[in-house]
C-alpha cells in the first residue's frame, strides 16, 4: 500500500510537471536607465550646457557623441537577455537633453530594428536634461501621456494640487525661490491589448547633502502617490509601473513613506506598491558607487495589480540588474564602478539599468 501511495505521488507530480512545463508565455521586457549626460555638441543659450560642447570642459566632439550613441544602443539591445531576446518594449530614460539626441539614438545599427517611438517633453530643469520613454511601435500603442510638475521651493515643498482627473493641465506659478528640476512623465498605453500606465522619474539631485535635500524627493514620491491614487479613482484595477532615477534608495522616506514602497508581495495591500528592488539593495547589489559605497537609485515599482499571481493577464515575474562586465571599470580608482565617460574615454553610464518582466500565458 505504501508503495502505491508513493508511485501514485510521483506519477502526480510527473503530470503536474509536464503540465506547468508546457505553459507558454508572452513576455515583454520594461527597463529604465539613465544615459548619463546624454547630450549633443550644439550649445543651447538656454540651457547650461556649456561643458558638453567641443570647446566645453568635456571636449565633447561629433566623435565622442557618436560613440556614446552606440554604446548606449549596445546595452539597450541587450538589457533583457537572455530570458527575452527581444530588446525592452518600454525604456524610460533619463538625462537626455533633447528628442534630438533620441531621435539619433534610436537610428543607431543596434536598435534601430526595433522600431522605436519616443515620448519627450522639455523639462524646466537648469541642466536642460528631461526624461523620455521608449516604446517599439510594434507591441506598445501609447493613447495619452503628459509631463507632471514637480513643484519644489526653498525651505519649503509643494506637491501640485489638481482636482481635474487630466494630469496634464496644469498651471505653474512661478516663484523665485522654485527649484526647477524634471518633470514627471505619465503615459498610458496598450500593451498587446491590456492598458497600462507608465510613470518615468528622475528626482532631485543629493545637491546640498541627503538630509538637507531629502524633502525635494520625499515631495516627489507625494506627488508620485497623487498621480497613482488619480489613476487608481477612474480605474481601481489599473496597472501602474512607475520607474526612474529616484536619487534614494529602496529604504529612504520618499520611498517608504512618501511612496509606501512594500519590499514584499505578501505585505503589498490592494491599492498598495510593490517595490523588488529592495530585496536586492538588502543583499549588497547596487546601480551606483559613491565612495566605495553602493546603493540602488535606479528602480521600477508597480500597484498590487501587477503582482498577483494569475497570469491569465499580463504580471510581473522577476526583476534584475543589468551589469555585465563591459560596463564596468576595470581599472584604476574607480576599478568596479559603472564604466561612466571620462576625457579619456567615452563610456556608458555611472549608473546600471534596470528591468523587470511582464509575462502573460499563451492560449
Amino acid at each position: 500500500m505504501c508503495r502505491f501511495i508513493k508511485f501514485y505521488f510521483l506519477l502526480f507530480f510527473s503530470i503536474s510537471s509536464l503540465f506547468a512545463q508546457s505553459k507558454k508565455y508572452n513576455i515583454h521586457t520594461v527597463a529604465f536607465y539613465n544615459f548619463e549626460n546624454l547630450f549633443d555638441t550644439i550649445n543651447d543659450p538656454s540651457t547650461n550646457d556649456d561643458e558638453w560642447t567641443p570647446t566645453g570642459a568635456q571636449n565633447w566632439t561629433k566623435e565622442k557623441y557618436e560613440q556614446k550613441l552606440k554604446n548606449l544602443s549596445r546595452v539597450i539591445s541587450e538589457i533583457g537577455t537572455p530570458e527575452n531576446l527581444n530588446a525592452p518594449t518600454l525604456l524610460g530614460c533619463s538625462e537626455v537633453e533633447n528628442r534630438g539626441v533620441l531621435e539619433d539614438l534610436i537610428k543607431q545599427e543596434k536598435i534601430i530594428d526595433f522600431d522605436y517611438g519616443i515620448i519627450h517633453f522639455d523639462s524646466p530643469d537648469q541642466r536642460g536634461i528631461d526624461v523620455a520613454l521608449l516604446y517599439q511601435k510594434k507591441y506598445f500603442r501609447p493613447t495619452s501621456f503628459s509631463n507632471i510638475p514637480l513643484l519644489i521651493y526653498k525651505n519649503k515643498t509643494a506637491v501640485q494640487e489638481n482636482g481635474n482627473e487630466d494630469l496634464g493641465d496644469v498651471e505653474i506659478k512661478v516663484d523665485k525661490n522654485r527649484i526647477f528640476t524634471r518633470d514627471q512623465l505619465l503615459v498610458t498605453g496598450f500593451l498587446d491589448n491590456e492598458e497600462i500606465y507608465i510613470i518615468v522619474n528622475h528626482w532631485p539631485s543629493r545637491s546640498g547633502g541627503e538630509k538637507t535635500s531629502s524633502p525635494y524627493r520625499e515631495a516627489a514620491g507625494k506627488l508620485n502617490r497623487k498621480i497613482i491614487d488619480s489613476l487608481q479613482q477612474i480605474n481601481p484595477l489599473a496597472k501602474v509601473i512607475t520607474m526612474g532615477d529616484l536619487n534614494d534608495g529602496p529604504f529612504n522616506k520618499s520611498l517608504k513613506m512618501a511612496l509606501g514602497a512594500k519590499s514584499k508581495k505578501s505585505e503589498t495591500l490592494e491599492f498598495g506598491t510593490f517595490n523588488p528592488f529592495e530585496e536586492m539593495a538588502e543583499k549588497g547589489m547596487g546601480t551606483l558607487a559613491f565612495r566605495d559605497s553602493w546603493d540602488i537609485f535606479d528602480q521600477i515599482i508597480m500597484t498590487q495589480t501587477i503582482i498577483q499571481p494569475d497570469f491569465s493577464s499580463f504580471k510581473f515575474w522577476k526583476a534584475g540588474i543589468f551589469n555585465r562586465p563591459y560596463l564596468i571599470q576595470t581599472s584604476g580608482k574607480y576599478k568596479g564602478y559603472p564604466l561612466r565617460n571620462s576625457l579619456n574615454e567615452v563610456g556608458f553610464s555611472d549608473h546600471f539599468p534596470v528591468y523587470i518582466y511582464l509575462i502573460r500565458e499563451k492560449l
